[in-house]
């Protein structure tokens, strides 16, 4: 990838030189004009302005216009943090005159200037308009077309799926309707489905959605300049994905037990309650790979003495470095709730101190946290912080991840955040805030992920069960919930009051300690419901599938690493020529071959969903469907819609209590027959970064169906991890028989 950016700097830097030697409407420094330029100049808000277009890739466009300087010379552009630090190439183009419109091209664009109102109509290699961007002389607000289809992204909470007709802030918040939503997130990277996308860099304000015609708003506190936006145009959405993750960075890769089941705690009575939770998950053999402890003062008693404080709770562990020996010693990772950062955070752990001990610095901040990471946490649970300043959120998330490497300097972090902002997915995991305990709000989460992942932050998942209870928490409610959770990249149960958040509590009659304390007003579940025996097993199954699912979702996550697509995939990613597959905010592609469809209404005997062009197979009877048309799938309680896609190769490992746990059964190739497909199997330590040494495997499963045959081969630049040869039990489905394949490494073909 580097390789190629250097060829486009190349290539951009000639086009920039062509340019400048054969238009005089290319700006000079002003002691290198030939004679003095008479023509009235550019002015936005009364100010001097010069616009730029820049070539990023041949798929992507910068435009920018800058207020030109007492010396005439135009304001560079800030260093944003939401955009990764790289040498960007030199201008293409640069106009500050008022002058005749024109046409350039300029890489894979051709764009139409036009000073009176200041526009530019950007189209692409067919000749097809991309973008239209118009900015308002007096305001400086900066108009843009829509197109026909549906507008996606923009972050997290606020009205779902489409985001046409809707006004959104591209401030932080927690409060409104978050929660039903979750709290607002933005992240100013709008998808149009047709083709384009574009990320608007500055300045902050309110989009506005209405009409045909978009606009961008400065905000009161802003002054309208620079304004700095990307426009992408691909004939793939996947190819939108990348460029963003281009510009803003590739997501983080995180340990293997992060995508494991999280269990979180409110109200700790005392430390043999502690290991009581963890001991019951360990006996009922309901699998789990993280304890995650609240911080007191959002419940009574939390892991600490009354938060922000950094002293662990005597009445909860006594032995603090003993007691998170004692949970890690059963195989939990270990992960700590915190808030309160300070207002102003900026720099990072790296660097040195300034010698004033400003409590803003982020080093300063971490030596707080420092002596408990020592002790062996595993990962903290960064809270709150919507006040903060874009560039002091992603100085927050990034402080996690750096400084937990300062002591496992090859360990790779974890850090869970109620807020961010473009450019987090480098460092760090989001979930989606404080919401409601009722079947609307189920419902609303799942647009608001698929949304946030299109958005560029692919590691996102929300409380299961919902956050406030109502009369309508039930134990229906949390299977349902739970179900959705198990297909999220974050898979957590959280929310008040705890006892009901566990995966058995929903048959013991007791609703745990009082923990209403200075939370707002919210009503407690019918205590009939704590004797429903039907809730355990079914989270059981969907605990084991997560588990069995892990070599699937591994291979994706790491495939998101490098791309930037999502594991939480809208339809419209790989259907963009499916009006009706474009539509669907209620369902979503896990990866690329396997649909999923939560139950989201009360008492449902049924579900409703769209299947795309081809075949499927349901997951549950490996019964054939063909697609391209909406179904009704009858459902109980334990069954959540899931198909797989004709020529899909799923790899299913054994079920286990934690990631890590040793199994000497084999992993499963299940190839779902009926299309030619493929897929890579990926591996590696699961917790270091050698992976970046090539300490990894990657395994391609290529399926020709004509010929029933499956190939197994390494991918270039990988190999075989110990064991030395892997043996698979590979089947076509819907045939129960299975094959027992051994792959040395080397190519192998199998006639199945």
């Amino acid at each position: 990838m580097k390789t190629t950016f250097r060829k486009l700097e190349a290539i951009t830097c000639s086009i920039s030189f062509l340019f400048a030697l054969s238009s005089d409407v290319f700006a000079q420094a002003p002691d290198r004009h030939p004679r003095p330029d008479t023509r009235p100049l550019l002015e936005i808000r009364g100010r001097p302005v010069e616009a730029a277009l820049t070539v990023v890739s041949e798929r992507a466009l910068r435009v920018s216009v800058s207020p030109l300087e007492g010396n005439g010379v135009a304001a560079p552009l800030a260093d944003e943090p939401a955009l990764v630090k790289r040498d960007w190439p030199a201008a293409a183009f640069r106009l500050r005159s008022v002058t005749a419109e024109q046409t350039i091209k300029v890489a894979g664009f051709q764009v139409t200037v036009t000073p009176e109102p200041l526009q530019f109509v950007i189209r692409g290699k067919d000749n097809q308009v991309v973008q239209e961007l118009r900015l308002d002389k007096s305001t400086g607000s900066l108009s843009f077309r829509l197109g026909d289809g549906p507008i996606l992204g923009l972050g997290q909470g606020a009205a779902q799926f489409d985001r046409r007709g809707k006004k959104l802030s591209m401030r932080a918040s927690h409060s409104g309707d978050r929660v039903l939503y979750g709290g607002r997130v933005p992240i100013p990277w709008m998808l149009g489905t047709e083709g384009w996308a574009i990320f608007f860099n500055q300045p902050r304000g309110e989009i506005s959605l209405n009409g045909n015609e978009g606009r961008l708003l400065p905000a009161s506190d802003q002054s309208g300049l620079p304004i700095d936006l990307f426009v992408v145009s691909a004939n793939q959405p996947t190819d939108l994905m990348q460029e963003y993750a281009s510009l803003t960075g590739f997501p983080a890769m995180p340990p293997l037990w992060a995508l494991g089941y999280q269990q979180s705690h409110r109200t700790l009575l005392d430390k043999q309650a502690v290991l009581a939770i963890a001991s019951t998950l360990r006996e009922k053999k309901l699998p789990c790979d993280v304890l995650i402890y609240l911080g007191t003062g959002f419940c009574p008693s939390g892991w600490n003495t009354p938060q922000p404080s950094f002293t662990f709770n005597p009445k909860v562990f006594p032995d603090p470095a003993r007691d998170v020996k004692e949970l890690r010693s059963k195989n939990f990772k270990v992960v700590l709730h915190v808030v309160d950062p300070p207002p102003r955070l900026f720099g990072t752990v790296s660097d040195k101190p300034s010698g004033t001990a400003d409590p803003n610095e982020a080093r300063e901040y971490w030596n707080l946290h420092q002596p408990i990471s020592k002790l062996g946490i595993d990962g903290w649970w960064p809270d709150e912080a919507e006040e903060l300043s874009d560039a002091s959120r992603l100085a927050r998330i990034r402080m996690y991840w750096d400084g937990s490497q300062l002591d496992y300097p090859n360990q790779r972090p974890y850090a869970l955040h109620r807020t961010g902002y473009a450019g987090m997915q480098r460092h760090g995991w989001l979930w989606s805030g404080d919401v409601a305990s009722n079947w609307e709000t189920l419902r609303s989460q799942v647009p608001v992920g698929i949304n946030t992942s299109l958005s560029g932050v692919p590691l996102w998942g929300t409380d299961i069960g919902g956050f406030y209870p109502t009369k309508e928490f039930t134990g229906e409610l949390f299977v349902r919930w739970f179900q959705f959770g198990a297909f999220c990249p974050l898979f957590r149960s959280h929310g008040i009051p705890s006892y009901l958040h566990f995966p058995w509590s929903w048959n013991t009659g007791d609703f745990g300690p009082p923990e209403l304390g200075n939370r707002p007003p919210f009503e407690l579940p019918d205590g009939a419901e704590l004797r429903n025996p039907k809730v355990e097993p079914i989270c059981r199954k969907f605990l084991e599938l997560r588990y069995r699912m892990m070599p699937y979702l591994y291979s994706l996550v790491r495939e998101t690493h490098e791309t930037g697509i999502p594991i939480m995939r809208a339809l419209w990613l790989h259907y963009s020529d499916d009006p009706q597959a474009v539509s669907r905010g209620d369902e979503y592609l896990w990866g690329r071959d396997i649909l999923v469809a939560p139950v989201t209404e009360k008492g449902a005997m049924s579900r409703k969903l769209y299947l795309p062009r081809g075949a499927w197979y349901d997951f549950w009877t490996e019964t054939k469907a063909e697609g391209g048309r909406e179904i009704n799938r009858e459902v109980d309680l334990g069954t959540l819609p899931l198909y797989v896609r004709a020529g899909t190769i799923l790899p299913l490992g054994p079920v286990k209590q934690y990631s890590a746990e040793k199994s000497d059964e084999v992993l499963s190739l299940t190839v779902y027959p009926g299309a030619d497909g493929q897929f890579v199997l990926y591996e590696d330590d699961g917790t270091t970064f050698n992976f970046a040494n090539a300490e990894f495997m990657k395994m391609r499963c290529e399926w020709k169906d004509s010929t029933r045959e499956l190939t197994l081969q390494l991918e270039k630049g990988s190999k075989l991890l110990s064991p030395g040869l892997r043996k698979f039990k590979v089947r076509v489905a819907p045939a129960t028989q299975t094959r027992e394949v051994t792959f040395s490494g080397k190519m192998a073909k199998v006639q199945l």
